[in-house]
């Protein structure tokens, strides 16, 4: 993404997002997904990068499901600081306990990745912690609704 890009990205995500805990909740996800696209790169066995490439889809499918609870959060509840509005404190832990899981299923991968030799269980370990990113997100979507 080139500068101004960015830039534009930036306002779209000020305007829809916020500047405060909703855009951050946001942001951590997306940050989490960066890093699990920057463990795939260095993946040496086919099958498992073959596994890890597929779990990375499904989860970044889930990017825009967190934005549309973060924009309908922060249309609800307007947020420039961190201060959790009590009526969608639930939603927030939902969204921020992905986020966490999701950085976990990240370092799961990077674990994979340093293994020695063929991994006998390919990704199940990475696919375990990827579904709580999924119960997650779609926990934090039912919150939502009420």
């Amino acid at each position: 993404m080139g500068f101004f890009s960015a830039a534009r990205q930036g306002r779209k995500d000020d305007a829809e997002l916020g500047k405060g805990l909703w855009r951050r909740a946001h942001d951590r996800f997306h940050r989490g997904l960066d890093r699990f696209h920057q463990v795939l790169e260095g993946v040496e066995d086919d099958q498992l990068y073959g596994e890890l490439v597929e779990i990375a889809n499904e989860l970044a499918a889930l990017l825009q499901r967190v934005r549309a609870v973060c924009m309908e959060a922060q249309r609800r509840s307007p947020s420039d600081g961190l201060d959790i509005p009590a009526e969608l404190a639930d939603v927030h832990r939902a969204l921020s306990k992905a986020g966490n899981s999701l950085a976990t299923t990240a370092e799961a991968a990077a674990m994979l990745r340093l293994a020695v030799g063929p991994v006998p269980v390919g990704a199940a370990s990475v696919r375990r912690r990827a579904e709580a990113v999924h119960e997650q997100v779609d926990d934090a979507e039912r919150r939502l609704r009420g």
